[in-house]
């Protein structure tokens, strides 16, 4: 003969449970939701930043290659180095030789 009334003692903790994580919820009509702020898209350009091959890879260098190709993030490549193959539209490349010598800026 089983025992009924133990199962449902046991089942009595979960149904407050889910009782009271519901009421937590808010029904979609009382969400306030703000509009998303329009992020201004930084878009990569590689050609005002090509003057720099053939330059030191520093920093400075860097930082001035970033500003130039307007992109928002700079991935250096160094020598005989895998890359991911995503492609990131505001995202500016810089491969770099064992001298430490720019020898490519692409997007992406």
């Amino acid at each position: 003969m089983r025992k009924f009334g133990m199962m449902s003692a046991r089942a009595m903790p979960m149904a407050a449970l889910a009782a009271v994580l519901s009421a937590c919820s808010a029904s979609p009509d009382m969400v306030a939701s703000a509009p998303a702020p329009a992020e201004t898209p930084q878009l990569c350009k590689a050609e005002p930043a090509q003057y720099h091959v053939g330059h030191d890879a520093t920093q400075a260098v860097g930082a001035a290659i970033l500003k130039d190709s307007g992109a928002r993030t700079l991935r250096w490549g160094a020598p005989r180095s895998a890359w991911t193959m995503d492609y990131r539209q505001d995202r500016v490349n810089v491969r770099y030789d064992d001298a430490m010598k720019i020898i490519d800026i692409t997007c992406g």
